[in-house]
Protein backbone atom coordinates (compact mmCIF):
# COMPACT_ATOMS: atom_id res chain seq x y z
CA UNK A 1 0.00 0.00 0.00
CA UNK A 2 3.21 2.55 0.82
CA UNK A 3 4.38 1.33 -3.01
CA UNK A 4 2.04 2.28 -4.34
CA UNK A 5 1.48 5.36 -2.32
CA UNK A 6 4.63 6.56 -3.06
CA UNK A 7 4.53 6.11 -6.99
CA UNK A 8 1.34 7.54 -7.42
CA UNK A 9 3.28 10.53 -5.33
CA UNK A 10 5.97 10.39 -7.78
CA UNK A 11 4.17 10.24 -10.90
CA UNK A 12 1.99 13.50 -9.42
CA UNK A 13 5.26 15.30 -9.55
CA UNK A 14 6.81 14.16 -12.96
CA UNK A 15 3.28 15.14 -14.32
CA UNK A 16 3.49 18.53 -12.62
CA UNK A 17 6.58 19.35 -13.89
CA UNK A 18 5.47 18.62 -17.70
CA UNK A 19 2.67 20.84 -17.35
CA UNK A 20 5.04 23.07 -15.97
CA UNK A 21 7.33 22.96 -19.00
CA UNK A 22 4.61 23.04 -21.55
CA UNK A 23 3.07 26.03 -19.94
CA UNK A 24 6.68 27.60 -20.19
CA UNK A 25 6.91 26.86 -24.07
CA UNK A 26 4.09 28.09 -24.80
CA UNK A 27 4.08 31.43 -23.00
CA UNK A 28 7.22 31.91 -24.97
CA UNK A 29 6.12 31.16 -28.14
CA UNK A 30 3.04 33.61 -27.70
CA UNK A 31 5.34 36.26 -26.10
CA UNK A 32 7.15 35.80 -29.45
CA UNK A 33 4.45 36.18 -31.57
CA UNK A 34 3.14 39.43 -30.20
CA UNK A 35 6.42 41.12 -29.90
CA UNK A 36 8.07 39.59 -32.75
CA UNK A 37 11.11 42.15 -32.69
CA UNK A 38 13.51 40.04 -30.70
CA UNK A 39 14.33 37.73 -33.94
CA UNK A 40 17.35 39.68 -34.84
CA UNK A 41 18.53 41.91 -37.19
CA UNK A 42 17.00 41.92 -40.82
CA UNK A 43 19.25 39.24 -42.79
CA UNK A 44 20.44 37.63 -39.90
CA UNK A 45 21.14 34.14 -40.00
CA UNK A 46 17.84 33.33 -37.31
CA UNK A 47 15.62 30.89 -38.83
CA UNK A 48 12.83 33.23 -37.83
CA UNK A 49 12.56 36.56 -39.25
CA UNK A 50 12.43 40.30 -38.17
CA UNK A 51 8.75 40.94 -38.17
CA UNK A 52 8.06 44.22 -38.66
CA UNK A 53 4.24 45.10 -37.17
CA UNK A 54 2.72 48.31 -38.98
CA UNK A 55 -0.30 50.26 -37.75
CA UNK A 56 -3.66 50.86 -40.00
CA UNK A 57 -6.44 52.96 -39.38
CA UNK A 58 -9.86 52.40 -41.41
CA UNK A 59 -8.69 55.45 -43.53
CA UNK A 60 -8.78 55.85 -46.81
CA UNK A 61 -5.04 55.90 -47.80
CA UNK A 62 -2.06 54.70 -49.48
CA UNK A 63 -0.59 52.55 -46.95
CA UNK A 64 -4.33 50.44 -47.52
CA UNK A 65 -3.64 50.20 -51.11
CA UNK A 66 -0.25 48.74 -50.26
CA UNK A 67 -1.36 46.31 -48.06
CA UNK A 68 -3.74 44.95 -50.42
CA UNK A 69 -1.28 44.52 -53.21
CA UNK A 70 1.39 43.28 -50.70
CA UNK A 71 4.00 45.98 -51.72
CA UNK A 72 5.32 45.97 -47.76
CA UNK A 73 5.53 42.46 -47.73
CA UNK A 74 7.06 42.19 -51.25
CA UNK A 75 10.02 44.64 -50.39
CA UNK A 76 10.56 43.93 -46.73
CA UNK A 77 10.95 40.02 -47.72
CA UNK A 78 13.93 41.06 -49.76
CA UNK A 79 15.34 42.74 -46.23
CA UNK A 80 14.72 39.18 -44.49
CA UNK A 81 11.79 40.36 -42.89
CA UNK A 82 7.75 39.84 -42.34
CA UNK A 83 5.00 42.34 -41.91
CA UNK A 84 2.36 41.96 -39.25
CA UNK A 85 -0.19 44.53 -39.43
CA UNK A 86 -1.85 46.01 -36.71
CA UNK A 87 -5.35 47.20 -36.54
CA UNK A 88 -6.39 50.81 -34.36
CA UNK A 89 -9.60 52.55 -34.45
CA UNK A 90 -7.73 55.96 -34.02
CA UNK A 91 -4.18 57.80 -33.51
CA UNK A 92 -3.71 57.75 -29.49
CA UNK A 93 -3.66 53.37 -29.45
CA UNK A 94 -0.70 53.84 -31.79
CA UNK A 95 1.34 55.39 -28.87
CA UNK A 96 0.46 52.13 -26.20
CA UNK A 97 1.58 50.34 -28.33
CA UNK A 98 4.66 51.85 -29.35
CA UNK A 99 5.50 52.06 -25.60
CA UNK A 100 4.71 47.95 -24.70
CA UNK A 101 6.87 47.41 -28.53
CA UNK A 102 3.74 45.90 -29.64
CA UNK A 103 4.26 48.53 -32.66
CA UNK A 104 7.24 49.68 -35.21
CA UNK A 105 5.34 52.03 -37.90
CA UNK A 106 2.25 54.08 -38.24
CA UNK A 107 0.43 57.22 -39.44
CA UNK A 108 -1.09 59.30 -37.57
CA UNK A 109 -2.67 63.06 -36.92
CA UNK A 110 -1.33 66.19 -35.36
CA UNK A 111 -2.44 65.53 -31.59
CA UNK A 112 -1.99 61.68 -30.94
CA UNK A 113 1.82 62.85 -31.29
CA UNK A 114 1.82 65.77 -29.26
CA UNK A 115 -0.26 63.93 -26.44
CA UNK A 116 2.69 60.72 -27.34
CA UNK A 117 5.44 63.16 -26.65
CA UNK A 118 3.67 64.49 -23.50
CA UNK A 119 3.45 60.99 -21.98
CA UNK A 120 7.46 60.31 -23.14
CA UNK A 121 6.79 57.31 -25.00
CA UNK A 122 9.77 56.84 -27.49
CA UNK A 123 9.51 57.51 -30.92
CA UNK A 124 10.51 59.69 -33.83
CA UNK A 125 8.09 61.75 -36.49
CA UNK A 126 9.63 60.59 -39.61
CA UNK A 127 7.81 62.13 -42.77
CA UNK A 128 4.91 64.26 -42.94
CA UNK A 129 1.68 62.15 -44.25
CA UNK A 130 -0.57 65.02 -44.76
CA UNK A 131 -0.98 68.64 -44.48
CA UNK A 132 -4.04 70.31 -44.72
CA UNK A 133 -7.62 71.39 -43.42
CA UNK A 134 -9.99 69.52 -44.56
CA UNK A 135 -9.80 66.48 -43.22
CA UNK A 136 -11.81 66.55 -39.84
CA UNK A 137 -15.28 67.99 -39.41
CA UNK A 138 -17.55 68.88 -36.43
CA UNK A 139 -20.46 66.83 -38.00
CA UNK A 140 -24.26 67.48 -36.68
CA UNK A 141 -27.73 65.82 -38.57
CA UNK A 142 -29.11 67.19 -41.67
CA UNK A 143 -32.03 68.00 -38.90
CA UNK A 144 -30.24 69.57 -35.99
CA UNK A 145 -31.32 73.12 -34.93
CA UNK A 146 -27.59 73.51 -34.16
CA UNK A 147 -26.49 76.09 -36.94
CA UNK A 148 -22.90 78.03 -35.42
CA UNK A 149 -20.42 76.43 -32.86
CA UNK A 150 -22.19 79.14 -30.09
CA UNK A 151 -24.74 76.34 -30.60
CA UNK A 152 -22.93 73.76 -28.98
CA UNK A 153 -22.81 75.10 -25.52
CA UNK A 154 -24.32 72.56 -23.37
CA UNK A 155 -24.55 70.21 -26.04
CA UNK A 156 -23.12 66.58 -26.60
CA UNK A 157 -20.12 66.32 -28.55
CA UNK A 158 -18.54 62.99 -29.43
CA UNK A 159 -14.66 62.03 -30.56
CA UNK A 160 -11.84 60.07 -29.47
CA UNK A 161 -10.05 61.86 -26.81
CA UNK A 162 -6.05 62.88 -27.83
CA UNK A 163 -7.03 62.42 -31.62
CA UNK A 164 -6.79 65.05 -34.47
CA UNK A 165 -10.33 65.21 -33.99
CA UNK A 166 -9.95 66.76 -30.79
CA UNK A 167 -8.11 69.54 -31.87
CA UNK A 168 -10.93 70.91 -34.40
CA UNK A 169 -13.00 70.41 -31.17
CA UNK A 170 -11.10 72.82 -29.31
CA UNK A 171 -9.99 75.20 -31.45
CA UNK A 172 -14.01 75.88 -32.80
CA UNK A 173 -14.60 76.51 -29.30
CA UNK A 174 -11.97 78.66 -28.86
CA UNK A 175 -13.01 80.69 -31.91
CA UNK A 176 -16.82 80.92 -30.40
CA UNK A 177 -15.04 81.78 -27.27
CA UNK A 178 -16.46 78.61 -25.25
CA UNK A 179 -14.26 76.47 -22.84
CA UNK A 180 -14.08 72.50 -23.28
CA UNK A 181 -16.33 72.88 -19.92
CA UNK A 182 -19.20 74.54 -21.83
CA UNK A 183 -19.68 71.18 -23.31
CA UNK A 184 -20.14 67.69 -22.58
CA UNK A 185 -17.51 65.87 -23.92
CA UNK A 186 -18.73 62.52 -25.00
CA UNK A 187 -15.10 60.33 -25.73
CA UNK A 188 -16.15 57.21 -27.92
CA UNK A 189 -14.36 55.18 -30.82
CA UNK A 190 -15.33 55.76 -34.38
CA UNK A 191 -17.53 52.72 -34.43
CA UNK A 192 -18.65 53.53 -30.98
CA UNK A 193 -19.59 57.40 -32.54
CA UNK A 194 -21.12 56.74 -35.15
CA UNK A 195 -24.06 54.88 -34.51
CA UNK A 196 -24.38 57.40 -31.20
CA UNK A 197 -24.41 59.77 -33.80
CA UNK A 198 -27.22 58.57 -36.00
CA UNK A 199 -29.46 57.59 -33.56
CA UNK A 200 -29.14 61.01 -31.75
CA UNK A 201 -27.87 60.08 -28.66
CA UNK A 202 -24.81 62.90 -29.23
CA UNK A 203 -25.72 66.40 -30.80
CA UNK A 204 -22.35 66.24 -32.83
CA UNK A 205 -19.37 64.44 -33.85
CA UNK A 206 -15.98 65.35 -34.43
CA UNK A 207 -14.70 63.20 -36.96
CA UNK A 208 -11.78 62.94 -39.93
CA UNK A 209 -12.19 60.83 -43.53
CA UNK A 210 -13.92 58.80 -44.55
CA UNK A 211 -16.12 58.96 -42.05
CA UNK A 212 -17.35 62.52 -43.04
CA UNK A 213 -17.87 61.85 -46.28
CA UNK A 214 -19.85 59.04 -45.67
CA UNK A 215 -22.31 60.53 -43.25
CA UNK A 216 -22.65 63.69 -46.04
CA UNK A 217 -23.41 61.19 -48.60
CA UNK A 218 -25.50 58.25 -47.04
CA UNK A 219 -27.00 60.54 -44.23
CA UNK A 220 -27.06 64.21 -45.31
CA UNK A 221 -25.29 65.04 -42.19
CA UNK A 222 -23.71 68.78 -42.17
CA UNK A 223 -20.69 69.76 -41.41
CA UNK A 224 -20.86 72.47 -38.65
CA UNK A 225 -17.14 73.70 -39.29
CA UNK A 226 -13.84 71.88 -40.46
CA UNK A 227 -10.34 73.05 -40.07
CA UNK A 228 -10.71 75.39 -43.60
CA UNK A 229 -13.68 77.94 -41.83
CA UNK A 230 -10.59 77.69 -38.84
CA UNK A 231 -7.90 78.56 -40.88
CA UNK A 232 -6.51 75.49 -39.05
CA UNK A 233 -4.18 73.13 -40.83
CA UNK A 234 -3.43 69.69 -39.40
CA UNK A 235 -0.25 67.72 -40.48
CA UNK A 236 -0.03 63.86 -40.40
CA UNK A 237 2.94 61.84 -39.45
CA UNK A 238 5.04 58.76 -40.21
CA UNK A 239 6.18 57.83 -36.82
CA UNK A 240 8.35 55.15 -35.68
CA UNK A 241 9.47 53.21 -32.68
CA UNK A 242 12.66 54.64 -31.66
CA UNK A 243 15.10 51.96 -30.72
CA UNK A 244 13.47 49.76 -33.62
CA UNK A 245 14.81 52.59 -35.98
CA UNK A 246 18.18 52.90 -34.02
CA UNK A 247 18.70 48.82 -34.55
CA UNK A 248 17.02 48.66 -38.28
CA UNK A 249 17.57 52.04 -39.78
CA UNK A 250 17.27 50.63 -43.78
CA UNK A 251 14.37 49.33 -42.69
CA UNK A 252 12.88 53.11 -41.66
CA UNK A 253 14.34 54.13 -45.22
CA UNK A 254 12.66 50.96 -47.16
CA UNK A 255 9.08 51.69 -45.39
CA UNK A 256 8.64 55.50 -46.14
CA UNK A 257 10.32 54.16 -49.57
CA UNK A 258 7.27 51.92 -50.37
CA UNK A 259 5.13 54.50 -49.50
CA UNK A 260 6.21 56.94 -52.42
CA UNK A 261 5.78 53.79 -54.47
CA UNK A 262 2.43 53.81 -53.36
CA UNK A 263 1.76 57.20 -53.41
CA UNK A 264 2.99 57.66 -56.82
CA UNK A 265 1.09 54.73 -58.54
CA UNK A 266 -2.39 56.50 -56.72
CA UNK A 267 -2.20 59.99 -58.52
CA UNK A 268 -0.59 58.12 -61.82
CA UNK A 269 -4.11 55.26 -61.41
CA UNK A 270 -6.78 57.36 -59.51
CA UNK A 271 -9.19 55.78 -60.54
CA UNK A 272 -8.23 51.96 -60.26
CA UNK A 273 -7.24 53.11 -56.97
CA UNK A 274 -10.66 54.40 -56.56
CA UNK A 275 -12.26 50.98 -57.64
CA UNK A 276 -9.67 49.64 -54.93
CA UNK A 277 -10.74 51.51 -51.91
CA UNK A 278 -14.64 51.39 -53.14
CA UNK A 279 -14.36 47.45 -53.04
CA UNK A 280 -12.66 47.12 -49.99
CA UNK A 281 -14.87 49.36 -47.99
CA UNK A 282 -17.36 48.34 -49.94
CA UNK A 283 -18.98 51.90 -50.63
CA UNK A 284 -19.77 53.89 -53.54
CA UNK A 285 -16.82 55.60 -55.37
CA UNK A 286 -18.15 58.99 -54.90
CA UNK A 287 -17.75 58.66 -51.72
CA UNK A 288 -13.68 57.29 -51.99
CA UNK A 289 -13.21 60.34 -54.24
CA UNK A 290 -14.07 62.95 -51.88
CA UNK A 291 -12.19 61.51 -49.56
CA UNK A 292 -9.39 61.34 -51.52
CA UNK A 293 -10.16 65.40 -52.58
CA UNK A 294 -10.17 65.82 -48.73
CA UNK A 295 -6.95 64.30 -47.61
CA UNK A 296 -4.34 64.31 -50.32
CA UNK A 297 -1.67 62.53 -48.75
CA UNK A 298 1.77 63.81 -48.77
CA UNK A 299 5.57 62.31 -47.81
CA UNK A 300 7.96 65.00 -47.82
CA UNK A 301 9.91 66.05 -44.91
CA UNK A 302 8.85 68.02 -41.84
CA UNK A 303 9.39 71.64 -42.39
CA UNK A 304 10.02 73.89 -40.42
CA UNK A 305 5.63 75.53 -40.68
CA UNK A 306 4.66 72.54 -39.78
CA UNK A 307 6.81 72.21 -36.66
CA UNK A 308 6.00 75.98 -36.06
CA UNK A 309 2.02 74.69 -36.59
CA UNK A 310 2.31 71.87 -34.64
CA UNK A 311 4.15 73.55 -31.15
CA UNK A 312 1.36 76.17 -31.50
CA UNK A 313 -1.18 73.46 -31.13
CA UNK A 314 0.63 71.83 -28.47
CA UNK A 315 0.70 75.29 -26.59
CA UNK A 316 -3.02 75.86 -27.04
CA UNK A 317 -3.61 72.22 -25.77
CA UNK A 318 -0.96 72.54 -22.60
CA UNK A 319 -2.89 75.82 -21.69
CA UNK A 320 -6.37 74.21 -21.62
CA UNK A 321 -5.19 71.23 -19.70
CA UNK A 322 -5.29 68.51 -22.49
CA UNK A 323 -1.55 67.52 -21.61
CA UNK A 324 0.27 67.91 -18.72
CA UNK A 325 3.51 69.57 -19.90
CA UNK A 326 5.09 71.64 -22.27
CA UNK A 327 6.74 70.14 -24.90
CA UNK A 328 8.98 71.30 -27.57
CA UNK A 329 7.66 69.42 -31.02
CA UNK A 330 11.34 69.95 -32.85
CA UNK A 331 12.48 67.04 -30.64
CA UNK A 332 10.36 64.41 -31.99
CA UNK A 333 11.39 65.34 -36.10
CA UNK A 334 13.94 63.42 -37.61
CA UNK A 335 14.32 63.76 -40.86
CA UNK A 336 17.27 61.83 -42.25
CA UNK A 337 15.05 58.46 -43.18
CA UNK A 338 12.79 60.33 -45.43
CA UNK A 339 15.38 62.70 -47.48
CA UNK A 340 17.13 59.24 -47.91
CA UNK A 341 14.09 57.46 -48.93
CA UNK A 342 13.41 59.58 -51.60
CA UNK A 343 16.77 60.07 -52.89
CA UNK A 344 16.92 56.19 -53.58
CA UNK A 345 13.54 56.22 -55.11
CA UNK A 346 14.19 58.88 -57.53
CA UNK A 347 17.84 57.16 -58.41
CA UNK A 348 15.72 54.21 -58.77
CA UNK A 349 12.88 55.61 -61.27
CA UNK A 350 15.92 56.79 -63.68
Amino acid sequence: MRRVKWVSFVMAVIWGMMLLAGCGSSQGAEQNGKTGNSAGPAGASSKEPLVVNIGIQQSIWPILLAKQKGWFEEEFAKAGAKVNWVEFQSGPSYFEAIASNRLDFGRVGDLPVISGQAADVPFKEIAAASFGSKGNAILVKKDSPIKTIQDLKGKKIAFAKASSAQTVVYKALEKANLKPADVQIISLQPDEAQPAFETGSVDAWAIWEPFMSTQKVLNGARVLVDGTALDAKGAGFQIVRTKFAEEHPDLVTLYLKVEEKTQQWQKQHLEEAIDVYAQLKKVDREIIRQVIENTEPTNMPITDEIIKIQQETANSIYEQGAIKKKIDTSKVVDNQYITKALEQYKAEQK
